[in-house]
């Protein structure tokens, strides 16, 4: 028996060790690797229990139940608009649909019972929010509840739109095992569009019980040729409950059929990890998961919905939806008036604040043979590059052209637009904070980012015959915004660094930065795996002219694996 104890005993205390040090290391990625900045929502609420969703309706009505959210002072108590259906989660409550119901309610009302002249004008009604009460089911660990939850929630589905116009459609919106329950409803042609919120789509959380597998599989099954559109939300590796790969929607088989997956951390606007239990109330998220179900609701075409939910759950990784509209209203011209441009010199840094309306004309770098002349990178502060602006917009539009001599006896360029390959939003952290900045106890308006922040950033590949110049148009400057652009090489920058290198100390990797916007470096041999963090700090050998105070953007980075998953 000592023999026995002596030989455990030092496995033991590794096993004791690793446990330590995988919590400690569990512990610290809310804090250093996907921190998280959320802004507290408010709200008034109220719920209306529907008692006519009774047992004539489901077999399962004295299990669960069914209510109304309204927001006192702004909602009439009788349902007045289209119909959203909340399911919550994991023993999750009906009452989480109370922070994006409400946000819902007080855009769509400019005061309380006055709608919007904006959402009038476009034909756009107020929400009923639904959501069902499971009394805190555990949903994830047993198969047969989560299949009592989807049954329940179908025959909600059925007494909801009993109450509205024949042909109504009602949007789905489901927090993590609620948005596995949302999807198992489809093929619905009841159901407008879905989106999820911290669900775990790819595999169960808990493979306890072989029935949520099959549930799983014919929910996968389903949607292959399904062309009901769905958004998964995901709060990345700040949410505790649910690996990120999970939260991932599988493709559909088609190719054609809308199947978003957007991180919190990419969403525009909001640039945060976000919890598993504060993705419903997080305010940077939930106003725009409003905001789109408002778009939503009195859409039918197909299309359409799909760009309603790429305009305001946006990632940057696509172009937005309806930029070739904002590039056929950019008309072409022809700067006849020497007065209204100003031609750059070729070797100095483009940054302005400008004032009124002008036109900046860039000479492009000379050409290297028949690799694209360059990466044009323009960034707009307190302004825009229609149609990507901060939703609290500023007068200041600019817009980037083509611009060439093209007659041989006119000395007078000509300018046409120039279609980007990246038009998005990018936060603007603030030197030496923290980002995102953290939710302060003392302030309840503290956290994350606001409705006005974020720089527009345009990139455009510079390729023969482009054009002579880059022209910066920019109209109704007040001074307070800005614009800078430049023009990068395409190929990047290599590091041989291993991972074997970094094990017991760091590395340097040297990079000439000098009048550049943008700069890729890969790093070859290092691993790529959601296992390893790579901790990279920048460090400037002029900090005056990239990171003083007077700088008006800061560097971000933006790390990018070279192979998909």
């Amino acid at each position: 028996m000592q023999g026995m104890l002596s030989s455990t005993g030092p496995l033991a205390c590794f096993s004791m060790l690793a446990v330590l040090i995988f919590l400690l290391a569990n512990n610290d990625i809310a804090g250093t690797l996907s921190p998280q900045g959320c802004r507290m929502s408010y709200m008034s609420p109220s719920y209306v229990l529907r008692d006519g969703f009774n047992a004539s309706w489901s077999r399962l009505s004295q299990r669960y139940s069914l209510w109304l959210y309204r927001e006192v002072g702004w909602d009439s108590q009788i349902p007045n608009g289209l119909p959203v259906l909340f399911i919550p989660g994991n023993a999750g409550s009906s009452h989480q649909v109370r922070s994006i119901a409400s946000s819902a309610a007080r855009q769509f009302y400019s005061s309380p019972g006055q709608a919007s002249t904006y959402f009038v004008s476009k034909g756009v009604s107020a929400l009923d929010f639904y959501a069902v009460e499971f009394n805190e089911d555990l949903s994830a660990f047993h198969g047969t509840t989560l299949h009592s939850q989807i049954e329940y929630t179908s025959k909600a589905v059925d007494y909801i739109l009993s109450h509205y116009p024949p042909n109504t459609q009602l949007i789905v919106l489901g927090h993590s095992m609620g948005g596995i329950v949302g999807t198992a409803l489809l093929p619905s042609e009841r159901i407008s569009a879905i989106i999820t919120m911290s669900t775990p789509h790819n595999l169960p959380p808990a493979r306890f019980d072989s029935r949520v597998d099959d549930i799983y599989a014919n929910i996968h099954y389903n949607l292959k040729n399904n062309t009901t559109p769905i958004l998964s939300l995901c709060g990345g590796a700040t949410d505790m409950m649910i690996p990120s790969e999970s939260c991932v929607l599988p493709a559909s088989s088609n190719g054609r059929s809308y199947r978003r997956t957007v991180f919190t951390s990419a969403l525009e606007g909001a640039w945060t990890g976000v919890g598993h239990r504060e993705m419903v109330w997080c305010h940077q998220v939930r106003w725009r998961v409003a905001r789109a179900l408002l778009e939503l609701s009195s859409e039918n075409d197909l299309a359409r919905k799909q760009e309603i939910l790429d305009t305001w759950l946006r990632d940057g990784h696509e172009l937005p939806p309806d930029i070739s509209v904002d590039l056929t209203g950019s008309p072409s011209f022809e700067l006849s008036d020497r007065a209204s441009y100003e031609v750059i010199p070729q070797d100095q840094q483009f940054i302005r604040k400008p004032v009124g309306s002008h036109i900046y004309l860039l000479p492009l770098p000379p050409a290297s043979g028949e690799q694209p002349l360059a990466r044009l990178s323009v960034l707009v502060g307190k302004g825009a590059i229609a149609p990507v602006s901060p939703q609290t917009q500023h007068t200041l539009q600019v817009s980037v052209f083509s611009c060439a001599i093209i007659r041989k006896d006119h000395d007078s360029p000509y300018c046409t637009a120039l279609t980007p390959v990246t038009l998005k939003l990018i936060p603007q952290p603030i030197l030496g904070q923290p980002f995102p900045s953290p939710r302060l106890s003392s302030d309840p308006n503290s956290g994350g980012v606001d409705e006005s922040d974020g720089v527009v950033l345009y990139e455009a590949e510079i390729t023969p015959p482009t054009g002579q110049w880059v022209g910066i148009k920019v109209a109704n400057g007040n001074g307070q915004g800005w614009v800078a652009a430049g023009f990068s090489r395409k190929e990047a920058i290599t590091s041989v660094i291993s991972i074997s290198s970094l094990l017991f100390q760091s590395a340097i990797v040297n990079i000439e930065a000098k009048g550049s916007l943008r700069l890729d470096v890969q790093f070859l041999r290092l691993l790529s795996n959601a296992l390893v963090v790579y901790r990279l700090t920048p460090r400037f050998e002029e900090p005056g002219s990239c990171a003083g105070e007077t700088a008006v953007f800061t560097l971000v980075i933006r790390r990018r694996a070279l192979t998909s998953r």
